[in-house]
């Protein structure tokens, strides 16, 4: 078990972008919080929309630093991402794409569950 990123404790995994939301399983998208931090506290991201909020706007954040080109493959976006071609196909389906070409923000509208914070 890792250890909470806010106070060190015993935590557990949390998707940033939850998966009932179309949140994917890469690294970015999940953090380490302890019970308190996670759901039980005052400011946990599953009691404060303030406290989710800021956690995915700073991992919207990120995927704007990430993908800092206009276009991608699929290839190249699995790569990023760190999760195999195959999930990232099927993550992917729905989204606009032409000859096999992703545009960034439809990319990173995908990654934050279909919308931008």
């Amino acid at each position: 078990m890792d250890p909470c990123v806010k106070c060190g404790a015993p935590g557990h995994v949390h998707h940033i972008v939850f998966k009932s939301h179309g949140g994917l399983d890469n690294k970015m998208n999940l953090i380490n919080l302890c019970p308190m931090h996670h759901e039980l506290g005052p400011d946990a991201p599953h009691k404060s929309r303030k406290a989710d909020l800021e956690l995915k706007e700073a991992l919207q954040e990120e995927y704007f630093e990430l993908f800092d080109e206009e276009e991608y493959t699929i290839e190249q976006i699995s790569e990023l991402i760190g999760i195999s071609k195959k999930k990232t196909e099927k993550a992917f389906l729905k989204v606009n794409q032409y000859a096999g070409i992703f545009q960034k923000e439809d990319i990173i509208r995908r990654l934050m569950g279909g919308r931008l914070y």
